[in-house]
């Protein structure tokens, strides 16, 4: 048992080690410009329309919660009467 856990790490480890790797294109300096360029929009909004529907659905999600709670503590703080 010890012997087949000990073969199995080592098969592992060899896997994980000689397997190749993939070499990616550097994108960092083409963000650093994008982000550090001063054409008046806020940082969180500068990586395009992805950045936008999230921002917005952070937006909507913020707003309709707390007019959730808002509501919720509203109908809490008038107890129903009892008949």
């Amino acid at each position: 048992m010890l012997r087949n856990i000990l073969a199995l790490r080592q098969i592992a480890k060899r896997t994980i080690s000689t397997s190749s790797r993939r070499q990616f294109e550097n994108k960092v300096p083409e963000k650093q410009k994008l982000f550090q360029e001063d054409n008046g929009m806020p940082v969180h909004l500068k990586g395009g329309i992805a950045d936008a529907l999230l921002y917005r659905a952070t937006m909507i999600l913020t707003v309709g919660g707390t007019a959730y709670a808002m509501y919720e503590l509203a109908v809490a703080s008038f107890p129903k009467k009892q008949d």
